[in-house]
């Protein structure tokens, strides 16, 4: 067994794909429109979906925002240098809120950045 993918709803897609390949350096894998449904599912990741976990982003056409709940976390990405990646990633418009620093009651270096829906994305410093 192993991990596929992991969906978040978003309200405006092309704002969420826009984020995570510009912003985050992913690829759009794949796009499918369901008219019957009212729904497009978007697939982004850093590789492939035979070989790697993607995000699916699913956009419900009659719906602009989710409430994000409280038992949600966040998605984790590995980085060499976390201050590097924050940095790049605000040159590129996005919003860092929690800057590069080891974690509380640790020394691992990690950041947050958050995308156009609020989901936080956790950037965790690893060789």
């Amino acid at each position: 067994m192993r991990i596929l993918h992991t969906m978040l709803r978003v309200g405006n897609l092309d704002r969420s794909i826009a984020f995570y390949t510009e912003i985050l350096g992913m690829q759009l894998l794949r796009r499918n429109d369901y008219p019957e449904g009212r729904f497009t599912l978007a697939f982004v990741g850093y590789g492939s979906e035979d070989s790697e976990a993607v995000l699916e982003l699913t956009h419900n056409w009659d719906t602009d925002s989710y409430e994000l709940g409280n038992a949600y976390g966040h998605i984790a990405l590995a980085v060499p240098d976390a201050a590097a990646a924050c940095a790049a990633i605000k040159a590129r418009g996005g919003k860092v809120v929690r800057e590069a620093g080891p974690m509380k009651h640790g020394k691992t270096i990690i950041a947050f950045v958050e995308d156009p829906d609020g989901y936080k994305v956790e950037l965790i410093e690893r060789d």
